[in-house]
């Protein structure tokens, strides 16, 4: 079976990802830190949540400013 083209989400789209990422990335953080003041283990998850989350958004960013630098490439190109 032959494997699909991948779906391309609208740059909007793609956006809300990122900062929704930053934000489970804030949130994760300050988890992690409230569960070390009060002396629980579970904060290492919380961290590796954040680092899962902050890679996220890199990601998305990234693939935002590679769609916007071919779109450009492609109205010079026209």
């Amino acid at each position: 079976m032959p494997a699909s083209a991948p779906q391309t989400l609208p740059a909007a789209k793609v956006r809300q990802l990122a900062i929704f990422a930053v934000a489970v990335c804030v949130l994760a953080v300050a988890a992690a830190v409230v569960s070390f003041v009060q002396g629980y283990w579970l904060g290492v998850l919380w961290l590796l949540l954040a680092g899962l989350a902050s890679n996220m958004a890199w990601y998305y960013v990234r693939r935002t400013r590679a769609a916007r630098r071919l779109e450009e490439a492609r109205r010079r190109a026209a």
